[in-house]
């Protein structure tokens, strides 16, 4: 499954969208973010998300963790969030 990533800039409408889709077809999403402006984004779009689901009768919980990632070479750190049905 691919990683759904998030950066400040990001419409939180589309990443909604996205997130939605995703658990529509795979029943999960992953979704990662580095930074406060991305981790804002990402949990705005998972509030919508979860709003676009209820339609469907899909009620969804997000679990947040960190993980570290590889970028040009330096570690970072990021928030994964998983988006799983309850």
């Amino acid at each position: 499954m691919d990683v759904i990533k998030v950066s400040a800039k990001s419409r939180s409408t589309s990443v909604a969208g996205a997130i939605a889709g995703v658990i529509r077809e795979n029943g999960r999403a992953e979704v990662q973010a580095i930074g406060a402006g991305a981790v804002n984004q990402a949990i705005k779009a998972t509030a919508i998300a979860r709003g676009y689901l209820t339609l469907d009768g899909i009620d969804v919980v997000c679990i947040p963790s960190f993980t570290e990632v590889e970028i040009d070479g330096q570690e970072r750190t990021a928030l994964r969030f998983v988006v799983e049905p309850r």
